[in-house]
């Protein structure tokens, strides 16, 4: 079979099987958000931490508890790695340095899962497992809440609350994410990843040389890396190393994996707002942007020019033999078009313009089908941008299931767009001109650009992957990349409640002969169109200075 045909299959047995779940995986995500029942395990987690479940909070209180849940879980991480030489499990490992310490913690905590640092030689299982690997419920948790909290603004009228965060939060984790990482495990166990305590192994390599291999609790932090977009991986080669990823359809399942959430919630919004054909038309978004993506990075991989790629059928450096040029592509694009961050292969060996449109995935703000829970949540803001734009075309005042967009909801939504670019770009920019950050970088020329770029777009949209040919484990990197996963993550976060507690006070707005039917193929058209141009005209010079450059030289 040929790397085309089985990079054919590949894709079309994802599609067919993200298709297949979207309507009851996203009906029972509704189900399980929504009830006004609350289980006694649920009771019990409430009345210990003092919270009343019955109580609803405006957008206000709810953004406050979210980012009082984050701080703590942030210090709590911090102090954890710092203090890990004392607990069980350690290994015998150091304390994590001071700058690499707070930058794991607020890389976790932010979801983005963004290493400096080698996992299986850096931390003890204990740090890993109650952790890193409770971070990457609770970050997947924050993000499907805040949509909640979102979607709930469009769905009610002339109220300040929209709902409990503590409430989403313990539901999302005991309804949504707990169930499925449990089987999950079993699962992957059952594959070959590795599930122990143990310190590791003393092996002599067919080389003769000596390896130690270290064991661990791999496969239960591998289902939630992926189900969660996380990405950060127990070892350092992430999901190329055969403990965490051991054959051809493991590599599959992780990546429907991390695609299933978020290509399930429009169904569950479609639910929540009470028209379906919302949802429906959220995930056509969705898709085509996905699939233009996965396509193009095939493409680009399977037929670049050259005298080696030529030789061999593609540009194979850097991919996992095991999986080859189209699953390694695959992932690639699936992993950057989410927040997730996981690989199977060394982004920084791509071709110039197969690694720029894997960089230009994050900037799209990996909205298709993007994080758990801030991919929806983006492409919400990007179909309110769509609305208004629209509105001034003809002239009439822009709503969105049925709900008015005025000056107040497009500032929202204008803050939330332009806070990731400014990171972005502004970091890059500080980064190109401090001696001590280029003192780090080993490639001169376009490429070391897109290196440095690539790091502060994936720091700055929460997604964790890396280029690499930057030594990142630095002051200046620790500090800058830690402050633009925070602000790229909480400021977004806080715009976005803002914008949803407006909608929640406003009372519907019945639907006319002039209204924008939000549901047909004309408005499909319309968001991609605004995805792609707000992407364009604001990261193009960037782009041009970078993978274009170095992909037409």
């Amino acid at each position: 079979m040929s790397q085309t045909t089985a990079g054919v299959l590949f894709i079309v047995s994802l599609a067919v099987a993200l298709i297949a779940v979207h309507r009851p995986f996203g009906d029972y995500m509704y189900r399980a958000i929504t009830p006004t029942r609350h289980l006694r395990a649920e009771r019990l987690v409430y009345r210990a931490v003092g919270v009343n479940p019955d109580g609803e909070q405006s957008w206000g209180v709810y953004a406050r508890s979210v980012l009082a849940f984050s701080a703590v879980s942030i210090l709590f991480l911090y102090l954890f790695q710092r203090l890990q030489h004392h607990l069980w499990l350690s290994l015998g490992f150091d304390p994590v340095p001071p700058g690499q310490a707070w930058n794991t913690a607020v890389s976790f905590v932010t979801n983005t899962n963004w290493q400096s640092y080698s996992g299986e030689s850096t931390m003890g299982h204990l740090v890993q497992m109650a952790g890193l690997a409770v971070q990457n419920f609770a970050s997947a948790a924050v993000g499907i809440a805040v949509v909640v909290a979102l979607v709930r603004g469009f769905a009610r009228s002339r109220t300040d609350r929209l709902g409990n965060f503590w409430v989403d939060l313990i539901r999302i984790c005991g309804r949504i994410l707990l169930p499925i990482a449990v089987v999950g495990t079993i699962v992957f166990i059952a594959a070959g990843m590795v599930q122990n305590l143990s310190a590791g192994t003393d092996l002599t390599t067919l080389a003769g040389g000596a390896q130690h291999v270290t064991g661990g609790p791999v496969a239960s932090q591998e289902i939630i890396k992926e189900l969660g977009t996380n990405g950060g991986g127990f070892y350092n080669a992430n999901s190329a190393h055969p403990f965490e990823n051991p054959t051809n359809w493991t590599n599959w399942l992780e990546v429907f994996l991390l695609l299933v959430i978020p290509f399930s919630l429009p169904r569950t919004f479609g639910r929540m707002v009470g028209d379906k054909r919302q949802g429906l038309a959220i995930a056509s978004i969705m898709t085509i942007i996905a699939l233009g993506s996965i396509i193009t990075i095939n493409a680009l991989q399977l037929h670049h020019g050259g005298t080696v790629p030529s030789a061999v059928g593609a540009a194979t450096e850097g991919t996992e033999t095991r999986f080859g040029v189209p699953q390694s592509a695959t992932f690639a694009a699936a992993t950057t078009l989410t927040s997730t961050g996981a690989v199977d292969s060394f982004h920084d060996s791509y071709t110039a313009l197969g690694g720029g449109v894997a960089m230009l995935n994050m900037m799209l703000g990996e909205v298709a089908p993007g994080g758990v829970g801030s991919g929806l949540y983006g492409m919400l803001v990007l179909a309110v941008i769509t609305v208004f734009v629209a509105g001034l075309m003809v002239g009439r005042t822009p709503e969105y299931l049925g709900k008015k967009i005025g000056a107040r909801e497009i500032k929202f939504a204008s803050l939330y767009l332009l806070t990731t670019p400014a990171l972005v770009l502004i970091g890059t920019a500080v980064a190109m001109g401090s001696p001590t950050a280029r003192s780090s970088m080993a490639n001169p020329g376009a490429h070391g650009l897109s290196e440095v770029l690539y790091a502060f777009t994936s720091a700055s949209n929460n997604n964790g992957s890396a280029f690499a040919g930057i030594s990142v484990n630095t002051g200046f990197y620790n500090t800058a990349l830690g402050l633009c996963m925070l602000f790229g993550r909480f400021l977004p976060i806080i715009f976005v409640l803002g914008l949803a507690g407006s909608l929640a006070r406003q009372q519907p707005v019945p639907e006319s002969s002039g209204t924008l039917r939000t549901h047909q193929p004309l408005f499909v058209g319309m968001v991609v169109a605004v995805t792609v141009v707000v992407v364009a005209l604001t990261y193009l010079p960037a782009l041009a200075l970078g993978p274009l450059a170095e992909g037409i030289r």
